[in-house]
């Protein structure tokens, strides 16, 4: 599969909260760092997602926000 998104990470789920309808997933990309995507929980059933499973996160948006106190 090829695409377009420039941000990809690898990493390893780390820990899965289901809903009802959405679904938290958090990915360790190394480094100390922790993804947290929000998905539809029939996403992660499709895809088959687990704890320990290896998965690429794809970032693609057009806005990226950064706020300091």
């Amino acid at each position: 599969m090829k695409l377009s998104a420039r941000n990809t990470f690898k990493g390893k789920v780390t820990k899965i909260k289901t809903a009802n309808v959405a679904a938290q997933v958090h990915v360790d990309i190394g480094g100390g760092n922790i993804v947290t995507s929000v998905i539809t929980a029939d996403a992660v059933n499709e895809l088959g997602l687990g704890v320990g499973h290896d998965v690429c996160v794809v970032i693609k948006a057009s806005d990226v926000l950064l706020a300091t106190e």
